[in-house]
């Protein structure tokens, strides 16, 4: 069985996984940004060459806060009642730093759905990330997949 990007990265850096439980909500969301964000990127790169300032145009208009805070509205009945836990708790967080383009609470919702692919990505469950990217892409009617 092939290992997930995280175990590789932490067998490549000899880190010791460590329990899910101990981390915070913020530092879920932080990896889980990355994630969302990553993958997003390779939807649009995969799609095939296109330039590089429409790639970010289209990839910034979807890993931005208030879409994400509407991607995790429509994904709220999609949650397990691990990943609504994980939700809750990341948009209840009291984030250090203040949303630049977003309300505030599009900004802890985005946080939260961020704390959701964090937790899914340090638990190995890429399939998950990748199912619930594609249902909100869909439920959005983003034009990404097209």
């Amino acid at each position: 069985m092939e290992a997930s990007l995280n175990e590789y990265l932490n067998g490549k850096f000899n880190i010791e996984a460590k329990d899910i439980r101990t981390y915070s909500p913020l530092t879920l969301a932080y990896i889980g940004d990355a994630i969302f964000d990553v993958v997003i990127r390779s939807i649009l790169v995969n799609k095939g060459n296109t330039a590089v300032n429409k790639l970010h145009q289209r990839a910034s208009s979807i890993v931005k806060a208030p879409t994400q805070a509407r991607m995790a509205a429509t994904l709220m009945d999609d949650f397990t009642e691990e990943e609504s836990d994980w939700y809750r708790r990341g948009r209840n967080s009291k984030p250090h730093t203040k949303a630049k383009n977003a309300t505030t609470m599009d900004y802890l919702e985005a946080t939260g759905f961020e704390a959701v692919i964090g937790y899914l990505y340090l638990t190995d469950n890429m399939d998950r990330v990748c199912e619930l990217v594609n249902k909100g892409i869909a439920a959005l009617e983003l034009d990404i997949l097209d």
